[in-house]
C-alpha cells in the first residue's frame, strides 16, 4: 500500500479520535473498510499488471478465475479505490463506497456478508 495514502487514512482516524465525540468503535471499521479497500485495490492493480504481461501475445481475456486462482480479491471497476479516488466533486462518496463493497461480496463469494456498508 502506499505509505502516503496509508498515512493519510490513519490520520483521518486520528482526527476523528481527538475531535469528534465518537468512540473507536464507531469510526473503525469505516476507516478499516477504506484501508481494506485501498489494500486490495493495490493488490489488484500488481496482479493485473503481471497477468496483462503475461498475457500480451494471447488473444484469452483474462478473467475474474485469474486473479482469485492467484488469491487475489477481483474488484470490478466501480469497486476500486483508484475508481472511488476519482469520483467528481459532488458525487455521493458514501453511497460509492457501499456499492463498492456489496460489488466485491457479489464477485468473491468468501466475503459474502462481511464488508461494512454503512458509509
Amino acid at each position: 500500500m502506499n505509505s502516503q495514502t496509508e498515512s493519510r487514512l490513519w490520520g483521518v482516524a486520528n482526527q476523528l479520535r481527538a475531535n469528534s465525540k465518537l468512540s473507536s468503535s464507531q469510526y473503525s471499521t469505516p476507516v478499516l473498510g477504506l484501508i481494506f479497500l485501498r489494500h486490495a485495490d493495490y493488490k489488484f492493480t500488481k496482479k493485473q499488471e503481471e497477468l496483462e504481461g503475461q498475457n500480451s501475445n494471447s488473444r484469452r481475456t483474462i478473467g475474474k478465475a485469474d486473479y482469485q486462482e492467484a488469491g487475489v480479491l477481483y474488484l470490478p471497476k466501480e469497486a476500486r479505490y483508484s475508481y472511488l479516488l476519482n469520483l467528481p466533486e459532488g458525487k455521493n462518496i458514501g453511497e460509492a463506497v457501499n456499492e463498492a463493497m456489496k460489488l466485491i461480496e457479489r464477485d468473491n463469494a468468501e466475503l459474502k456478508d462481511t464488508l461494512p456498508k454503512s458509509y
